[in-house]
């Protein structure tokens, strides 16, 4: 036996290590290549479902598709070995590393040189490399989400939870994701309740954010690589089809053969999974790809790669330029460029769809097109990237084009980092998350990884489907319904470019998102049917399920269940139907989720979060509060190019970017003259429409280029009203009026806006007004609902 043992572990070293990368590299070219030709194919014959869409949206691009590929090599690579081998019999790890050259995962996980890399100090690669000197990748793009609790993989490894339908977790079976769907999630547009305090603004910007921080790439593939399998004709699961069942009695149960929703796993990370069990080493939790940088860096605008940035600039010109619409504007504005690809990109082809005559519109994130909406969102920040630079031309005309686009550029980083932060995450996490986590900026620090959870992007800040409306309104220009562009279904707003261009532009649209309420997210009236029962809906095809997506998507990164998260954060876990009953704060609902999950710890993290009451001050509950509090905090943190870090921007620089406004912003790049002083709050009593010429302007001045002695001697004295304003900050915790609210002196005010009487230019002439003063403050709004009765509906706010 010894001797046949001896014999077989010879033969097993004699295989040569690069034996079946090849066969690996020729099954994955060819399933990309089948896959690429079969969705080409159904666009021309007019056969796009919307599985199709969602999969086109989720396809890697450049050096995402290359790490994609080669995880891909290495993963079939091992399966071929696996299958040859039996895995008792394992090769060495020189083995491994052999064949992760070859199959180019090596070259994934190398730190690059930083001291290669030009202006480091000055701005951002596209990438986010070498943000951290220390450790290059960290928070780059196409790196690993990172994990804060480990993954629950069915086989601890690689499979997801729930891949085998029969497997029981703390002794229940799972429920089907549709099923929940249909049993917790569902509304009726009739039942929609309006927010009374929040916009429809903060809904999409919401999104609009997101698309900055976290993109999960599906495999290319949509046929499985083991068994040649057609995910989009089979309900098998087989890598990297993970299909959604459709459980019987569903109004949406098709009659065929095959019950399900297609879906498709995301995308594994070089070298995790079961590949280095087979070769004598531990096994690595399968990990999954973040495409895009970590960093409120605009990345949604500027691309998040080397290549793609360099694409959506405007090379032809000296001015920093992004490219532009060259067909079409809106009244005489800048429109997003249509794809160069009409004939090939399925993006383009969309026409098919939608009786559309243009192609698509091509920033650097693809789902820019997702609804037009966003698709307005996109286009005003291209045009102040542009107004940007040619204000910045025009005040240093010595500067050369990479200067106007990166300084451009690095402007709108913080405009991303005010927004987020003194706008937007508020309203959000509420007031004791902004206290305890996202107060003071507390400086750089390189220890802390900034990289995305993975909870975060697959649960945490997936909350605001729930407060999507129905329809997009498109007012006229005093805010009214507009007969000649009534609101349009949010079903027909998916992937509609062509509506932007030739139905009123953006403006009707930002109208919208700035004068109409967002959905309000209750706990019986949860998601629209606009994204539960219509999601991509375009031809008589089954439509996808947005809450089955998020639930399944978590399932299959192995996100642990909703009371491992509670316990992370601190909070109580309920163990049955009265302890959940108190934290639901709705014995109705405690029952409902119990019947579908057995147990309070099998509930999916996205269900759960999204179902408790809101924090006091916020529109999330405590569990996504603490989680999106802590994912924006390492976010903040571990910025070594945040902008208030010094030596980021300059003293004056700051104090002008801390008054920058989402309004002006509006008012800048749109034909807009009436807005809301927040964007974000209903207009009201408190928050009026005002003319633009009554909203700050951002003066560059602080960027106009000076002598040296003249710079110094500006930073110095702002250094010294930097002390003084830190010094008067720490005097609002004892300084507060007869409302409790802070009252905070004028004098550093009137120290500042006096310097415009002492700084002057080179030519001796009074500088600019650099200083422009916050928005008018408006006392709190009454704050909307009360402490919910037993059993009844929507979410309280203590």
């Amino acid at each position: 036996m010894k001797l046949l043992l001896c014999v077989v572990a010879l033969v097993v070293c004699l295989i040569p290590a690069h034996s079946n990368p090849s066969k690996a590299k020729q099954l994955v070219d060819e399933a990309y290549k089948y896959s690429r030709e079969e969705s080409l194919s159904r666009v021309r014959r007019e056969v796009v479902s919307p599985v199709d869409i969602l999969r086109f949206m989720k396809q890697p691009r450049g050096g995402s598709r290359t790490a994609v590929r080669s995880a891909d090599y290495m993963t079939q690579t091992l399966r071929l070995l696996h299958d040859r081998v039996h895995r008792l019999h394992k090769r060495s790890l020189n083995d491994l590393e052999v064949l992760s050259k070859i199959t180019g995962c090596a070259a994934r996980v190398e730190d690059p040189s930083c001291r290669t890399t030009q202006n480091l100090d000055k701005y951002r690669t596209a990438s986010s490399i070498c943000n951290n000197l220390k450790n290059p990748r960290l928070g780059a793009s196409n790196t690993p989400f990172s994990r804060w609790l480990p993954a629950e993989y069915d086989d601890g490894v690689a499979e997801p939870i729930g891949w085998d339908l029969k497997r029981r977790k703390n002794n229940f079976l799972l429920p089907l994701v549709r099923q929940v769907s249909n049993n917790i999630l569902a509304t009726t547009d009739a039942g929609v309740v309006s927010d009374r305090l929040y916009t429809h603004m903060v809904t999409l910007y919401g999104q609009w954010n997101d698309h900055d921080l976290t993109f999960t790439p599906f495999s290319p593939s949509i046929r499985s690589f083991s068994n040649g399998l057609n995910c989009d004709e089979s309900c098998e699961r087989s890598e990297p089809c993970f299909p959604i069942p459709i459980p019987i009695g569903d109004p949406r149960r098709p009659s065929g053969k095959d019950k399900c929703i297609p879906v498709f796993r995301s995308a594994p990370v070089c070298g995790t999974g079961n590949s280095a069990f087979d070769f004598g080493g531990v096994a690595n939790k399968r990990e999954q790809i973040n495409a895009l940088t970590a960093f409120l860096d605009v990345g949604q605008v500027y691309g998040s790669e080397d290549g793609l940035a360099l694409d959506l600039r405007n090379l032809t010109a000296e001015g920093g330029l992004l490219r532009v619409n060259q067909q079409f504007t809106d009244n005489g504005r800048e429109l997003l460029p249509f794809s160069p690809m009409q004939d090939t990109n399925m993006c383009a082809t969309r026409r098919r769809i939608t009786n559309d005559t243009n192609a698509a519109e091509v920033p650097c994130d693809v789902r820019v097109d997702e609804n037009i909406a966003l698709t307005s969102l996109h286009t005003m920040f291209l045009r102040e990237h542009n107004r940007l630079a040619r204000e910045l031309k025009r005040m240093n005309p010595r500067w050369d084009s990479e200067t106007l686009y990166q300084e451009a550029r690095k402007i709108m980083g913080a405009y991303s980092q005010v927004f987020v932060f003194r706008d937007y995450l508020p309203h959000i996490v509420g007031d004791a998350a902004m206290s305890s986590q996202l107060g003071r900026y507390p400086g750089y620090n390189s220890g802390v990884d900034p990289s995305i959870a993975n909870v975060f992007a697959t649960a945490a800040y997936r909350f605001a489907h729930l407060a999507i409306q129905p329809v997009l309104a498109r007012p006229d220009a005093n805010y009214r319904d507009n007969p000649r562009l009534p609101s349009v279904p949010l079903f027909k707003a998916f992937f509609t470019p062509w509506r932007v261009v030739f139905e009123g532009g953006i403006d009707p649209l930002i109208r919208g998102l700035v004068g109409r309420p967002a959905k309000l997210a209750t706990q019986d009236h949860m998601l629209v049917d606009a994204v539960r029962e219509r999601l991509f809906q375009f031809v008589q095809e089954m439509a996808l399920d947005l809450a089955s997506l998020n639930m399944q998507r978590g399932r299959d990164h192995a996100i642990p269940g909703y009371n491992a998260w509670r316990r992370f954060c601190g909070l109580s876990q309920p163990t049955n139907q009265a302890q959940l009953a108190l934290v639901m704060n709705n014995p109705m609902l405690a029952s409902q989720l119990l019947k579908l999950y057995g147990t309070p710890a099998n509930i999916d993290v996205w269900l759960g979060g999204v179902a408790e009451p809101f924090v006091k001050g916020g529109r999330v509950g405590p569990l996504f509060s603490c989680l999106i509090a802590k994912q924006f905090k390492n976010v903040r943190q571990g910025d070594r190019m945040w902008y208030e870090n010094p030596g980021v921007f300059s003293s004056s620089q700051r104090s002008v970017l801390r008054y920058a406004s989402l309004s002006r912003i509006i008012c800048d790049n749109t034909g807009i003259t009436n807005v809301p002083r927040d964007p974000f709050k209903l207009i009201s009593a408190t928050n009026r429409l005002v003319h633009c010429s009554s909203i700050p302007r951002l003066s560059l001045s602080a960027w106009k280029e000076r002598s040296e002695e003249m710079s110094a001697a500006i930073e110095e004295e702002m250094n010294r009203l930097s002390m003084a304003q830190q010094d008067i900050e720490g005097m609002s915790e004892i300084l507060t009026d007869e409302d409790n609210e802070v009252t905070r002196p004028s004098m550093a005010q009137q120290d500042i806006e006096g310097m415009s009487e002492i700084l002057t230019d080179k030519d001796n002439e009074t500088a600019e007004n650099w200083y422009c003063p916050p928005p008018e403050s408006s006392s709190a709004v009454q704050k909307q609902g009360s402490r919910r009765t037993h059993g009844s509906a929507g979410h309280i706010e203590d």
